[in-house]
């Protein structure tokens, strides 16, 4: 995240995560959960995983100017996802072609509730990988929450 030339993102402000750079254009559910929000300009969707996991999925860099345009909304907010479910397809040339970058940060916007939210890859991931893990100490709670790319 500290490599996204994006001041929100790259400063932690939203939260803790990592980027990923799509190579097909399909956004999957990385867990069981809630669609909390799908933003109207469907750049970004916003999850609530079954552990607490609030989570942010930000497709590209600055596509919320592209209003809609090149994004096929597959769900709608409050319903209920599956790890692996379709969430949106995305036209990746029409983003291209317009000049913006596909680092798409997925970001932990509740870290506070965590002991640690830690990145789990590194380099190319694909389909069913975890990416990051949200922990609180055992000691406290049992409470260990995995967000995987689906």
């Amino acid at each position: 995240m500290k490599e996204l030339d994006d001041g929100v993102f790259s400063t932690g402000a939203v939260g803790q995560g990592v980027a990923v750079s799509l190579e097909k254009g399909e956004v999957k559910a990385p867990f069981d959960g809630t669609v909390v929000s799908v933003f109207p300009t469907k750049h970004a969707i916003t999850l609530k995983s079954k552990s607490g996991v609030e989570l942010l999925i930000h497709i590209g860099l600055d596509t919320v100017e592209l209003k809609g345009k090149g994004f096929k909304q597959l769900v709608h907010d409050g319903d209920a996802v599956r790890k692996g479910d379709l969430l949106e397809t995305v036209d990746l040339d029409l983003i291209k072609e317009a000049g913006f970058n596909l680092a798409s940060p997925v970001i932990v916007t509740n870290p506070a509730n965590f002991d640690k939210v830690a990145s789990q890859t590194q380099g190319h991931v694909q389909a069913g990988d975890q990416l990051l893990l949200a922990t609180v100490d055992q000691a406290k709670t049992e409470k260990v929450s995995s967000v995987s790319l689906a």
